[in-house]
């Protein structure tokens, strides 16, 4: 009797086990997932060490919407167009898996230009606001100096307003600070990074490139956690009095 009841005491608790894996995965699909910024390339947006959640209705589903992207069907199901200004994540084009974080900056029809280091959209200077000086943490020993803006992408209609974030130039010479005029395709948006001298992003065609609806994983909704990668990690319980971002927990991505 004793054995019978043991047995079924781990059967009820791999039951348990499994049905919460299933209840994740589901979660993670068609709602929201966790990602993680390893990169400087969205600064002063979003951090090294930040962790935020991604929705993954803002735009419907296509097979990216999956954990490891099957080739089960192609499209997007329940289908939504970005907005002008969005923070995405997406699958890079060139190989389909991993993940980049960029601003929508060009919709399908527009016409995407940077000379000398200022944004054109539809032929049209996008507004730059000067905030101050910045410094960028990078790999070196010391802080890079930067100029921080306030951008204001145009409204493109359709009662939507027109959106502002800030980004960050470090020259008006760099180069992806003078390109040609980038016609975005129909099915395809145009991303850039906030740090606009150190993203690698649509500009760099070769690289990135116009990316694919197709390829739209969601949008960046709030950050729930943000540790210094300098003095810790998130498992490192120990540090985090003096690792974490307070003042970034549970904000939204704008």
């Amino acid at each position: 009797m004793a054995k019978r009841k043991s047995s079924g005491g781990w059967l009820e608790s791999a039951r348990t086990i499994l049905y919460a894996a299933l209840i994740a995965v589901v979660i993670r699909t068609v709602a929201f997932e966790p990602f993680n910024i390893p990169s400087g390339s969205m600064m002063p947006t979003l951090l090294v060490g930040d962790y935020l959640f991604v929705s993954k209705y803002s735009y419907g589903y296509s097979r990216h919407s999956l954990p490891f992207s099957p080739n089960l069907f192609s499209g997007r199901i329940f289908a939504s167009l970005p907005e002008r200004g969005d923070v995405a994540v997406f699958k890079l084009p060139r190989d389909n898996s991993t993940d980049y974080i960029k601003r929508i900056i060009g919709l399908p029809g527009d016409r995407v230009q940077v000379r000398n280091g200022l944004l054109y959209v539809n032929g049209q200077a996008v507004r730059r606001d000067y905030l101050g000086p910045y410094l960028v943490e990078g790999d070196g020993p010391r802080p890079s100096p930067a100029r921080r803006y306030r951008e204001t992408l145009p409204a493109p209609g359709g009662g939507q307003a027109a959106r502002s974030h800030e980004i960050l130039e470090t020259t008006d010479d760099g180069p992806f600070d003078n390109t040609p005029e980038f016609r975005v395709p129909d099915g395809h948006v145009f991303a850039m990074g906030d740090n606009r001298d150190n993203s690698l992003d649509s500009r760099a065609m070769n690289a990135v490139g116009f990316v694919p609806l197709e390829n739209l994983v969601g949008r960046a909704e709030f950050i729930f956690f943000s540790v210094d990668g300098d003095t810790g990690s998130w498992w490192e319980v120990w540090t985090w009095p003096r690792a974490i971002r307070w003042n970034r927990l549970f904000s939204a991505v704008r």
